[in-house]
């Protein structure tokens, strides 16, 4: 067998979070609370906004969007870590841990660009009220969500294929609990310069867009807010920008986090415990941070959960299996 050959190449090993056998029981339940937690939660949100047509503007389509990303971003890490701790395994083939991070780098950009979108949503919402509805019109709302996806689908695909061209050793170790891009390229044989440079680039122009845009976006409402004289305007208009600016204080504050840790304290286990802040706490918070402060998110959570109540207790088996269609129908 070549070792340089990553076709022939034995399965990597994920080290994971930690390798003490009593620690396992409770990652184990800890996380899979986090994931259960996480899904439900977003479900729940995409189920609110869809079901209530009170909830049918961009706002809240961008909401979804954004929870349906955070569903998959944590499903890539999480359910692979908790086979290998129930299992007691660290392998994943090598397919597999490309794959992993695809998907990764593809929803953690998708989150980047919609957390952008989100605040130009609110910057036209708050500094053009009149005009919102004819500039964020289902068209454009559509066509932005579109394009997130096509340039982070091409972008992701342009570093694996990258990647692919690197080489391992044999019986390669990955000193985290998921495929992250920094560690994988820190244990390549091959010269990663290429795409150290690509990454750079990358990280550079779909970071900065978007995170210019999002503090562009804001300077304008706050510029726009100091100039309101109604009290309640400035309060109603607080509120639809609170949730959100909470969303972005954790996502890139996480982000920033995991990348001081990488860099100042060069260890492995401080690297995988900050990972674990924006790849499950981040998905984990954002449905509780949108629902508990937006009264509307509230209203239809309610009305959701009550009606679901409703179909089942009335408890014939017709009723349940049409429960489903009782939602969609509020």
């Amino acid at each position: 067998m070549k070792a340089e050959n990553h076709t022939e190449l034995p399965e990597f090993l994920l080290l994971g979070l930690s390798d003490d056998p009593e620690l396992q029981p409770v990652l184990f339940g800890l996380f899979l609370s986090m994931y259960l937690v996480t899904v439900l939660g977003n479900q729940l949100i995409i189920l609110a906004v869809s079901s209530d047509s009170h909830l049918h503007t961009p706002m809240y389509f961008f909401l979804s969007s954004l929870s349906f990303v955070d569903m998959c971003f944590i499903s890539t890490t999480v359910p692979k870590m908790l086979m290998d701790i129930q299992a007691g395994s660290k392998d994943i083939s090598y397919v597999g841990c490309l794959t992993q991070v695809y998907f990764l780098m593809m929803f953690a950009g998708m989150d980047n660009f919609l957390l952008a979108v989100m605040a130009y949503d609110r910057f036209v919402a708050t500094c053009h009220p009149l005009h919102y509805t004819a500039i964020m019109n289902p068209r454009l709302c559509s066509l932005l969500v579109l394009a997130s996806w096509f340039i982070i689908f091409w972008v992701s695909l342009i570093h694996i294929l990258l990647m692919k061209r690197l080489t391992f050793s044999a019986g390669t170790e990955i000193p985290h609990f998921f495929c992250e891009l920094a560690q994988v390229l820190k244990v390549a044989r091959s010269d990663t310069l290429l795409i150290n440079v690509v990454l750079y680039v990358a990280t550079a122009l779909l970071g900065v867009f978007p995170v210019a845009g999002i503090l562009i976006s804001y300077s304008q409402i706050v510029s726009s807010l100091m100039r309101m004289s109604s009290t309640e305007g400035k309060y109603k208009a607080f509120s639809t920008c609170g949730s959100h600016l909470c969303v972005v204080s954790l996502f890139y504050g996480t982000g920033l986090g995991v990348y001081l840790s990488s860099a100042v304290t060069h260890s492995s286990q401080s690297s995988s415990m900050a990972s674990v802040m924006y790849t499950m706490v981040t998905p984990m918070l954002n449905p509780f941070i949108y629902s508990l402060r937006n009264k509307d998110v509230k209203g239809a959570l309610g009305r959701l959960l009550s009606r679901a109540a409703s179909c089942l207790l009335r408890g014939t088996t017709s009723e349940l299996r049409g429960c489903y269609r009782c939602l969609k129908q509020m």
